[in-house]
């Protein structure tokens, strides 16, 4: 199937698409999209004949789609991974968001209503974090807009956040995902994260609650006890303290001049202290030094000034900055309740036209959104390829994406994290499938 799409010589490596519909989808739904992937992962290993599957797991799964003309879907559930699929074709949806397992099929939930029989009985631990929430710490871009001097905010989120999940909670499957145009989505999906109650949830997203805006005007972070928590001691050292100064302080110029250092200084709870500063960097002011040089020279000035101060509580403001600047910046409120939906993986944003690929979070520096492919390059790449096909006896692989920039993502979610988690859901089934055995026999005296 021939797409109208400009040709390879004049595609533009950012170039988004133009009359975004139904059209295009219809061919990325149809060739493209990871069906069977997205089965697999929602399934959680109750797609097969083991006696300890769940023949009913799949379809207690909320869908909801977003169709053209922000036509809104929900309470979407599907039996079987062709039922899905077959709706995802024939509906092209803008968006697919996937929610909570229910404990009923969502389409008959009318039929318990007030009965309290519908309600969410498992869904994953989801963070979100979006650029937009950084804008008064960044100077390059705002709004929906990133760029590759503010991208690295997300890189750090990833980072911290990351590392907490594995090392302070123990959980193994993650995934990350990015949003599509400006921030990033994770899915945390050990069975231990998809049983957490709604306020074991709460308890978990508190844990990471560290920013709070702006309380009384100016504080932004909030550290409990005299010392910091350990898992923030980590993120410091291991993460922030460095993107700080290395990366932040001189790509947004955060110390060039008084209108951006002010609100640095506003962070220091001492007048005294912000006055004695403010004076000596207008007094010495130099035109001949670099803003990277007079960033990191302010930046160091004030440091020595803050540490050295006999007032404790202003020996944590450098701390305090730091954290305020580049600590993840969470939606607390996707994370707190079960049945919150969320973006599904792959799929295409309608304002930029990149596709929701996975990020590894192992080489998460190296991840650039302007690169991720969009749907115009995919069809784009799909034609080349039919024109390859009708000039050669080589037949395509099995699946098309194979050959498209979308295949390193599919790839790796399935070799990094849909494999694992599937071996670790069998295992999981096959232990508590003995363990009733086990019990049987017990309570019948065998």
């Amino acid at each position: 199937m021939e797409i109208d799409v400009c040709p390879p010589e004049q595609r533009q490596p950012n170039m988004s698409i133009e009359g975004f519909h139904a059209d295009y989808l219809k061919v990325f739904y149809g060739k493209l999209f990871p069906h069977a992937d997205i089965f697999k992962w929602m399934s959680y290993g109750n797609d097969g004949k083991h006696p300890a599957c769940d023949q009913s797991y799949f379809g207690r799964r909320e869908f909801s789609f977003t169709l053209d003309n922000d036509i809104y879907i929900r309470f979407q559930s599907f039996s079987n991974a062709t039922e899905m699929e077959n709706a995802i074709k024939e509906k092209c949806p803008f968006k697919i968001d996937l929610g909570a397992v229910y404990s009923v099929d969502p389409p008959k939930r009318h039929a318990y209503a007030g009965n309290n029989v519908f309600t969410p009985v498992e869904r994953e631990l989801v963070f979100d974090i979006d650029m937009s929430d950084y804008d008064d710490v960044r100077h390059c871009c705002s709004g929906a807009d990133v760029c590759s001097d503010c991208w690295p905010l997300m890189t750090a989120a990833i980072k911290v956040m990351d590392t907490a999940l594995r090392d302070d909670f123990g959980f193994s499957h993650i995934l990350w995902v990015f949003s599509g145009r400006r921030g990033v989505h994770c899915w945390v999906c050990d069975g231990r994260a998809r049983r957490l109650s709604d306020e074991q949830r709460s308890a978990v997203a508190d844990y990471f609650r560290v920013y709070k805006g702006h309380e009384n005007g100016l504080k932004k972070v909030s550290f409990v006890g005299p010392a910091l928590h350990p898992f923030l001691v980590r993120s410091y050292n291991d993460v922030l303290k460095s993107f700080f100064e290395e990366d932040m302080l001189p790509s947004q110029s955060l110390l060039a001049n008084e209108a951006r250092y002010q609100k640095i200084l506003d962070l220091i709870p001492d007048e005294s202290t912000t006055s004695e500063i403010r004076d000596k960097w207008n007094s010495n002011r130099r035109s001949s030094i670099s803003k990277e040089d007079v960033n990191i020279a302010r930046w160091e000035q004030l440091k020595h000034a803050l540490q050295s101060s006999k007032q404790k509580g202003l020996r944590r403001c450098v701390e305090e900055i730091v954290f305020s600047y580049t600590y993840p910046r969470l939606d607390i409120e996707v994370s707190k309740r079960m049945n919150h939906l969320l973006k599904a993986p792959f799929c295409v944003h309608p304002k930029t036209g990149r596709v929701c690929v996975p990020i590894d979070p192992r080489r998460c520096d190296e991840f650039d959104p302007g690169k991720v492919p969009t749907l115009s390059e995919l069809l784009g790449e799909l034609n080349d390829m039919d024109r390859v096909r009708a000039d050669s006896s080589s037949g395509l692989p099995a699946e098309e994406w194979e050959r498209t920039s979308l295949g390193k993502y599919i790839r790796f979610f399935r070799s990094s994290f849909l494999q694992p988690l599937l071996k670790s859901c069998k295992e999981e089934l096959e232990g508590s499938y003995s363990a009733k055995l086990r019990q049987s026999k017990d309570s019948l005296g065998w």
